[in-house]
């Protein structure tokens, strides 16, 4: 391979990480805490008991919704496992003359009156409000505060910019795999390097596979052209890859709906599967239809079967087609990158193949500007450029995880009754990370780093204390009632916590004044004894 050509591959490398690379750093930081999104939903609703019975939660569902909302154009029951929070409820009510119809999961809006959360217990449950990790999940494809259609196109095209990325990584660096055991400590650029480097080659069959489906959940928006030659609507779209049962027509005639629970283990029987979803149209008449759909945690593909009977009478009238092999392709992929099929011992994996991916992003950045400042005339005073770039690493990498622990103590410490209490916890994040970018702004970055690193660990380590003395939710009480999940949430906390810590201090000795003058006194005398053989030449 020509040196020219692992030149240029080295400087489309750089600049292809480089420019988006903050925005690759919150999304891979955000999707990687998405990964226990079902856990951190439970985690932020404290009052909320584990579910050991889903059928009595969807018996209490039931007796909820027909005694709330009868006549309700469509319900939506999201069915409760052991690891979610419990049932959550949406219902639609039937249409005003004139107004446009709408149902289902892709229809209809879902107002704060018309739904619900049915706890363990089988009756309403009354928790704090809060996004949970489905907040982590959509941030790191709809970012916040921005239009969606841009958000996506900005993670898209940096998503793009991740997969040149990779590729050209792999090509620059001929001795990777080599290097990929090699860790020299106290060696700077060459240090940050190895760390690159070991985190890229130790997840790379991760990266290229989250990056590049990640692409594939994109696909309709970043290349639509296929979809406008050949649907001329979004119903028509919607109707290809989603297939539906034919809808009942309100009859008029009153009718009592059939026993969930039963429709629910005939589904699990012919499914081979637990179920995720089940919606019912036209609720209380004649003409009920209900749709059991298959849980996704269950295969490799997201478009799961679906199953159709009548609501009067629980008879199966309609399954879901095979879905065409573009389809099923589109679908495994959205399922590889979720991850949703994956158990305990493969989620922990993609957790930490995601860990993997945050640093590999993380230090890229980093070393841009330490391998830069070397090159400097005078590394003491950088020009604007530099400084610019500095100073972003500073503000994202290390303010953006004590945003993220600003979120979590904001669930602890707002009022439980709070107004638009959802929201304030994810203002919570950006208030607390506009001032670590302030902060970043205005000191040092060899400060800013310590003070930043040190406070999100000091945070995390708190946070299970805090649970464990003011909630009944602790870490211990959490191991010894079984709860795993729970337990590991704090765990993974506390762990974090101090792998924060060791970071503060490991960057405050590193970049000690003592140490960047001997560095600089270094520098200065390699610029002194390089200028006479400048000359020569």
């Amino acid at each position: 391979m020509s040196k020219s050509f692992r030149q240029s591959q080295s400087f489309l490398h750089t600049w292809s990480g480089l420019l988006l690379g903050w925005i690759l750093f919150l999304v891979f930081a955000a999707g990687t805490i998405a990964f226990w999104r079902e856990g951190l939903n439970r985690w932020a609703q404290p009052e909320l008991t584990r579910v050991e019975d889903p059928a009595r939660v969807l018996a209490g569902a039931q007796r909820f919704l027909e005694k709330r909302a009868p006549d309700a154009k469509s319900w939506l029951i999201t069915v409760a496992s052991e690891q979610s929070p419990g049932a959550q409820l949406f219902w639609v009510p039937q249409p005003k003359p004139g107004e446009a119809k709408g149902h289902g999961r892709r229809g209809g809006r879902r107002r704060r009156d018309n739904r619900a959360l049915i706890g363990a217990d089988g009756h309403v449950a009354h928790a704090r409000e809060t996004r949970g990790g489905d907040f982590f999940y959509r941030f790191h494809f709809d970012l916040h505060y921005m239009p969606v259609i841009w958000a996506r196109w900005l993670v898209g095209f940096a998503s793009m910019m991740m997969l040149v990325a990779i590729l050209t990584g792999v090509v620059t660096h001929k001795k990777i795999f080599r290097d990929f055991f090699t860790l020299r400590r106290h060696k700077g650029q060459r240090s940050w390097l190895d760390g690159h480097n070991a985190t890229a080659v130790l997840a790379l069959p991760f990266h290229l596979m989250i990056t590049y489906t990640g692409l594939v959940t994109l696909m309709a928006l970043l290349m639509p052209w296929a979809v406008v030659a050949n649907y001329t609507d979004q119903r028509g779209i919607n109707e290809a890859l989603f297939p539906t049962a034919s809808e009942g027509v309100r009859s008029g005639r009153a009718a009592p709906l059939v026993d969930l629970i039963g429709i629910a283990a005939d589904a699990e029987r012919r499914l081979g599967a637990p179920v995720a979803f089940i919606e019912v149209s036209e609720p209380g008449d004649a003409a009920a239809r209900i749709t059991v759909s298959q849980s996704p945690s269950a295969m490799l593909n997201t478009r799961t079967p679906r199953l159709a009977y009548e609501g009067a009478t629980g008879r199966l009238v309609w399954t879901s087609p095979r879905p065409s092999a573009a389809a099923e392709t589109a679908g495994v992929m959205i399922g590889l990158h979720a991850g949703r099929f994956a158990g305990d011992g493969l989620r922990w994996i993609y957790f930490l193949c995601g860990v993997a991916g945050t640093l590999m992003v993380a230090s890229g950045l980093v070393l841009w500007t330490v391998k830069r400042r070397e090159r400097l005339p005078d590394p003491t005073r950088p020009h604007v450029g530099f400084r610019i770039v500095e100073r972003l690493n500073v503000a994202v990498i290390g303010g953006f995880p004590l945003g993220v622990t600003a979120w979590f103590w904001a669930n602890r410490l707002l009022a439980t009754d709070l107004r638009g209490r959802a929201e304030s916890e994810i203002q919570a994040l950006f208030v607390v990370w506009a001032v670590c970018a302030f902060i970043a702004l205005l000191c040092r970055p060899r400060y800013a780093w310590s003070v930043q690193f040190g406070l999100t660990g000091l945070a995390l380590i708190l946070l299970p204390v805090y649970n464990t003395v003011f909630t009944e939710r602790g870490l211990l009480a959490s191991l010894m009632s079984g709860d795993q999940m729970l337990a590991g949430v704090d765990a993974t906390l506390l762990a974090f916590g101090l792998g924060y810590l060791a970071l503060a201090r490991r960057v405050a000795k590193a970049q000690s004044p003592a140490r960047s003058r001997r560095v600089d006194r270094s520098l200065s005398s390699t610029v002194q004894l390089a200028k006479p053989k400048e000359v020569v030449a």
